[in-house]
């Protein structure tokens, strides 16, 4: 009998969700209390994935087990399978009742509180029994909840076009990137204005690591000088909005900013090019991941927000 004849006649899901948990407590012991069962019982699901698979999926040592090149294998093909099983239970709730669902979606903390909050805004003044879990985080640990299928989407700018071979990247719009003050500072009056002249001002910037932080540091270096003596280090949208209020501080956001910000008519752009002058924001999936219909619903609203912006020259 064939491998694949084999596995879809004998592998059952109950096996595969204990050997996901065994690997994921780390001892046969620790798995049997976290599902409310006994030992032999957790062993003899083990055994029998084994069995039909014709490989050993675990290494025992004193400290527990460990999952061999085989059951890491089977552990990344578990997570897509039961994956897709809630997603086949989303559509099915979804066709019973379309207005109803929740998507969950990752961005940074800044398109958060602009873009993004613009979508829901408008979706769910539609849609009002959709749901929302908006996971608000920097690039790293987005790509890997994406990755761990922990949250549906992400609305991410991109700043490599090679990408990772495993997303694939649906471009919105262009968002230029510009220093901008309050309206009470007085930098605002000035219609000429050099980046190295703003270098011993008071900026409130993201770390360097971070995506604005990156585009701060190509615009200095591109001109001889390191990253600005930063005053106030945070990666908070809103605190840099409020700072800026004050007429002491400088700060970069991306444009969209003016259109989405409530707080729009307090910021102004001031006059310097940076050399960083546009960056798509955009959409990023899991290539062959089968997104809920209430995901796909809030691309569609997205795309219906940027479009103003992809228009715009």
């Amino acid at each position: 009998m064939q491998l694949s004849e084999r596995v879809g006649r004998r592998m059952k899901l109950q096996d595969l969700h204990v050997f996901m948990i065994v690997v994921q407590a780390g001892s046969m012991r620790k798995a049997a209390q976290s599902l409310n069962t006994v030992q032999p019982a957790i062993s003899r699901s083990i055994a029998e994935l084994e069995q039909t698979l014709g490989v050993r999926l675990l290494d025992r040592h004193r400290q527990g087990v460990m999952p061999t090149e085989y059951g890491r294998a089977l552990i990344n093909c578990g997570v897509a399978v039961f994956d897709d099983l809630r997603q086949g239970v989303k559509n099915i709730e979804f066709l019973t009742d379309p207005a109803a669902g929740e998507a969950r979606v990752g961005c940074n903390p800044f398109i958060a509180a602009s873009f993004v909050s613009s979508v829901i805004g408008r979706l769910s003044k539609q849609y009002p029994r959709i749901g929302f879990h908006v996971v608000g985080a920097e690039a790293e640990a987005l790509h890997r909840d994406l990755r761990e299928r922990n949250i549906d989407l992400l609305v991410a700018w991109r700043f490599d076009p090679g990408g990772d071979d495993d997303l694939d990247f649906e471009p919105l719009y262009d968002d230029r990137y510009a220093v901008v003050a309050g309206k009470k500072n007085p930098w605002t009056r000035r219609r000429r204005i050099e980046l190295a002249d703003l270098m011993n001002a008071s900026w409130a910037l993201p770390p360097p690591d971070t995506v604005i932080g990156s585009v701060a540091t190509a615009a200095f270096r591109a001109i001889g000088l390191t990253f600005p003596n930063v005053t106030v280090s945070t990666i908070t949208p809103e605190l840099r909005i409020s700072l800026l209020t004050t007429g002491r501080f400088l700060t970069i956001f991306p444009t969209s900013v003016l259109r989405f910000s409530a707080r729009r008519a307090d910021i102004k752009v001031l006059p310097i090019q940076l050399p960083m002058a546009r960056v798509s924001l955009g959409v990023v999936t899991l290539k062959g991941r089968t997104l809920s219909p209430v995901a796909q619903l809030f691309i569609n609203f997205a795309r219906q927000v940027a479009k103003p912006l992809a228009n715009r020259k």
